[in-house]
Formats: structure tokens, sequence, C-alpha cells
């Protein structure tokens, strides 16, 4: 009886410190592009911690179990606030979508782009074929601005508001575009990260950060980060502008699950700001219509 207690607890122990070392790993992104990886999971690897930290404390671990029920509350926490947490509204609206570049639902979306009646359009994955849609909104968006992409297409600025003169240029998967609107003039920043670990979203990351760094004023950043905001990949470009996540964060991929949505789709703006959920609209991604602040 006491061999089979003692299995129990080599087993509950194991299986904990395991859950832990996911955990844990999650936030080394700085270490390696592993870690953002591992982050994308960190609520469940959270939830696992906790649940098997009971199963611990009753196994006579009670240590270990104490120090990672807190460990799972800390973490499971900053996830929680992600996806509950809601901005503040700004003045200045803007829709976010990658439009998918096979999108077979233009109509429908261009509707729905009208019907949300944003100052700028975000767009990632504007093929050739969806380059109809813009040619359609130049009545509400005079002022467009895409850049070339691969086989998916690339990404695109869409605003109503004044453009600087001589200011758009392209980067890497990267489209940027400044603005005037009254006094104020900022920058809008389309962007579609490249897959995370093991794909080189890393290398990519690295690439955009001096090209964002010489950006000077205020910067709006949309796009489809394939990663999950509290990710190092992910704050790292928000650092270097200066920006705020827009809350609540909530899943906007469904191209795997439509049970479980990633929220990988974000926007930032130098004071934050306020997000809500648009369709799909034929795309594999929710559009995110965003009220930000400079």
């Amino acid at each position: 009886m006491e061999d089979e207690s003692r299995i129990w607890q080599q087993g509950i122990g194991i299986a904990l410190g395991l859950a832990v070392l996911a955990l844990v790993s999650g936030y080394l992104g700085f270490l390696h592009p592993m870690g953002d990886s591992l982050s994308v999971g960190r609520g469940i690897a959270a939830a696992a911690v906790l649940i098997l930290a009971v199963f611990a404390s009753f196994a006579g671990l009670r240590m270990a179990a104490f120090v990672s029920m807190l460990l799972a509350l800390l973490t499971g926490a900053q996830v929680l606030l992600a996806y509950s947490w809601p901005g503040v509204p700004g003045r200045y609206t803007l829709y976010q979508k990658n439009m998918l570049y096979r999108n077979a639902e233009l109509a429908l979306l261009e509707a729905d782009i009208r019907d949300a009646s944003a100052q700028i359009l975000a767009l990632q994955e504007v093929s050739t074929a969806n380059e109809a849609l813009l040619t359609s909104l130049k009545d509400l968006y005079p002022t467009q601005h895409l850049c070339p992409g691969g086989t998916v297409g690339g990404p695109a600025i869409l605003t109503d508001l004044e453009p600087v003169p001589g200011t758009a240029f392209c980067g890497p998967n990267l489209a940027a575009l400044q603005v005037v609107s009254g006094a104020e003039r900022f920058w809008i920043v389309s962007l579609h990260l490249n897959w995370p670990w093991p794909y080189n979203q890393a290398d990519h990351v690295d690439l955009l950060l001096p090209i964002l760094d010489r950006l000077e004023g205020p910067v709006v950043m949309a796009g489809d980060f394939n990663m999950v905001r509290w990710a190092n990949s992910v704050t790292r470009l928000a650092d270097i502008v200066g920006a705020r996540p827009a809350g609540p964060t909530f899943g906007s991929f469904i191209g795997l699950s439509r049970l479980f949505p990633l929220p990988i789709d974000h926007v930032f703006a130098p004071q934050g700001g306020k997000v809500s959920a648009r369709p799909a609209a034929g795309s594999d991604h929710l559009g995110l219509l965003a009220q930000v602040e400079l």
C-alpha cells in the first residue's frame, strides 16, 4: 500500500513538474523563439498546473502544490485580464482584417466594412483577386496604400484621413503611412507576421524592429501577428513604437477551430483603445473594430 502511495506521489510530482516547465518556458521567448510558441497555451498551462497542484496537495506534496498554485494564479490572471479587461474607447476608428487571399465573399466583407464606417482600414492578404474590394471602396477611402506580398498577398492601409505626402512606404509584410487629422499627425502601420517557431517569426520581427524604430511620432499599429499579444515577439514590436494594446483580446483566428479560436490579431495605439469583433465574412479571421487614442 505504501509503494502504491509513493508511485502515485511520484507520478503527480512528475506531471506537475512538466506542466510548470511548459508554463515557465512560455516566458522565455527572449531566449529562444520556442518560448513564444509555448506562450500561446499559457492559459491552458496555468489551468493544468492549478489542477495538478490540487492533486499534489492531496498526495502530500504540499510545498510544491503551494508554489505551483501561486504560479498558476499569477500567470493565469494575466491571460484572464487580457481576455476580460475592456479598453477605453478613443477618437479614431480602425477596422483590422486578414482578408484571406482566396476570399470568395468579398461583397459580404465590403458590406461589413461599410457598416463599420471606420476611418482607417488595416488589411492583410490583399491578393490580386482581393484588390477588387479596394477598388470598390475608393469612394469611402480615397487614400490607399498597398504593398506587394507573396502568394497570399500583402498588407494595405485604406483611410479617409489626409495622408502626408511622401511618407508611404513598404517593408517586409508591412505597410506604413503617415496621416494628418486636425493638429495631430500620426503613423498607421499594417503588418502580417510570419508563422512562429519552428518557422521564422523571430527573424521577421528582427527585420521589422529597426524599421519601426525610425518612425517619429505616434503610431497606430494593427495586423495579423500570428501570435498572442503577451508573447515576446509582439511586445517587442509594441514597445518599439510606444503603443499599448486595445482590449480586450479574443479569439480571432477561426481557421483551426471555431470552438477554440486563437487570439492572434491585434490593434495597438499610444493610449490603447477598445476592440469589438466583426464577422469573418469569407475569411478565416474575424475582423476587429477598434476605437483607439493617441
